[in-house]
């Protein structure tokens, strides 16, 4: 898995012009592969009378999944460029649909490529990216008496808690990144004079 990848924290669409044809970039986070292609069909829906909606899509956070469409244009001069550049500024779990109205000007393939793939490159400047990075879950387990003070004390250094919960005793679920896990173990024995459980879980991808 990697360390951290980006994503569109939102949809929007930004528009450009090139020769006359209008080109309509509609950017949206997809979390599966279905989500993607829900918002390709809603694009192309909007945008019925467009003389082309191409697509391109990445899933998961080590890209294994990559799809593209020309949707018509001369074969890969439109979605191809758009993944590579989806994949060159490391996005994931995101799509692309970028909606064409023909200006009556013929841009030849060096055009449409640099069109296409610009349009997706401004799309993304416009509308912005957050930074998603992998951490370790990880369960503290503390006594009411310092569950207050351990809890203030992660929120304060931005710790990443997940979850509190309430029982016998407290138990604080928290995001690490694997590098600090060793660090933070010591931490939290030197703060609750050795009395707190800490046990590590599985891997999740958080907003950095």
């Amino acid at each position: 898995m990697q360390d951290e990848y980006h994503t569109v924290a939102r949809a929007g669409v930004h528009e450009t012009e090139i020769n006359r044809s209008r080109f309509l970039c509609a950017l949206a986070p997809a979390a599966s592969e279905q989500e993607a292609q829900d918002f390709i069909a809603a694009v192309r829906r909007e945008h019925a009378d467009a003389s082309h909606n191409c697509y391109a899509y990445v899933i998961g956070a080590d890209a294994a999944v990559q799809k593209a469409s020309d949707d018509g244009e001369p074969g890969g001069t439109a979605g191809v460029p758009m993944l590579q550049m989806l994949l060159r500024r490391d996005m994931r779990y995101v799509v692309a649909v970028v909606t064409r109205y023909y200006g009556g000007v013929k841009l030849g393939a060096g055009g449409l490529i640099r069109a296409y793939g610009g349009a997706v490159g401004e799309a993304l400047d416009t509308v912005g990216t957050i930074t998603r990075r992998r951490f370790r879950l990880a369960t503290v387990t503390v006594d009411h008496q310092r569950a207050g003070k351990v809890e203030n004390d992660l929120r304060s250094t931005g710790r990443a808690v997940q979850a509190v919960r309430y029982g016998e005793a407290v138990t604080i679920e928290i995001g690490l990144p694997d590098s600090e896990v060793e660090a933070f173990r010591a931490w939290l024995a030197d703060v609750t004079a050795g009395t707190a459980g800490f046990e590590t879980g599985g891997e999740a991808y958080g907003d950095a």
